[in-house]
């Protein structure tokens, strides 16, 4: 069965809509005219406007051709980039929560086919070893099935707390293979450390920048009555566990602040231009509302202009 899509559709003034191709900036060979003018040789005659160039003609007393000129038509670019710190392999299958890699993969493989449904090429990246970045650039149908089966898959999840920010710096270096108007879908919790400035740079690249926000909705961005409870605490990727037990104020106190956290991050993406997707669930349905969501919330914005 075929993974559920949702449309990619650009906000960017002069990218134009999404769907099989994308209006260029730059003159081609699409299907959308962008302006006319007199013929030049080695111009083909089929882009030769004959109503236009009887009515100079006529008026020059000279035979004048006109051509007319297209944009070029570009093929949508997505660009997943992931983030691999240990934080982001929580919460164990077998817990009734939030599993971030199931959510993170889900998720991905339906930025990928959504990219395929739009004739467009899927893309990788991530830093588990920022010295050899996975990198996997968008210019091919066919890595859709590595980036689904292979990168989505890996249970890898070394990476530095700095390794979002670094993935962003390495895609702001391959201008020519991210040019303006590709989609860049980033996967985190966004609990580890961000750097404001590199975002704001990804986000001034032109980019359609999408942050996924994957976090628990009891545990990260809310956190429950558990007074008089012993929790086992554990760090991620350390290993071991002990038996913490919290007072009432110190479990509303982790609440509250876990809601402002959360409250914060959504507010600053928002302030930067951005609009960011919360996935609080791993099952496919879901995950898909809340990319139609954010689909209509950028159809809204296209409608208001």
């Amino acid at each position: 069965m075929p993974e559920p899509v949702f449309p990619l559709l650009s906000v960017r003034r002069g990218s134009g809509l999404t769907g099989g191709t994308r209006r260029s900036l730059h003159r081609g060979t699409g299907s959308e005219i962008a302006g006319s003018r007199g013929y030049r040789r080695g111009d083909s005659v089929r882009t030769i406007d004959w109503k236009a160039s009887a009515r100079v003609s006529s008026a020059r007393e000279a035979d004048e051709f006109v051509v007319r000129e297209h944009f070029a038509e570009d093929a949508l670019r997505v660009v997943l980039v992931v983030d691999r710190r240990p934080e982001m392999r929580l919460f164990p299958e077998e817990l009734p929560w939030l599993h971030k890699p199931e959510a993170v993969r889900v998720a991905g493989r339906m930025v990928v086919e959504s990219a395929l449904a739009a004739q467009g090429f899927p893309g990788y990246l991530e830093l588990v070893d920022p010295r050899a970045p996975r990198w996997l650039a968008p210019r091919r149908q066919l890595d859709a099935v590595g980036i689904r089966e292979r990168e989505l898959t890996r249970d890898e999840f070394t990476a530095p707390p700095e390794n979002v920010t670094l993935a962003l710096r390495h895609l702001l270096r391959r201008r020519a293979e991210a040019p303006r108007g590709t989609f860049v879908f980033v996967f985190s919790d966004f609990l580890g450390p961000q750097a404001p400035a590199v975002w704001s740079a990804a986000a001034a690249r032109g980019w359609e920048l999408v942050p996924v926000i994957v976090q628990d909705p009891r545990w990260e961005q809310s956190f429950p009555d558990v007074s008089g409870v012993s929790l086992p605490l554990a760090t991620p990727g350390a290993g071991g566990a002990h038996a913490v037990r919290l007072g009432r104020n110190a479990a509303r106190a982790r609440r509250d602040e876990h809601e402002r956290r959360l409250e914060t991050l959504l507010a600053g993406f928002r302030s930067g231009g951005l609009d960011p997707v919360l996935l609080s669930s791993h099952d496919p349905a879901a995950i898909r509302s809340e990319f139609m969501r954010w689909h209509e919330r950028r159809l809204s914005r296209l409608r208001r202009r």
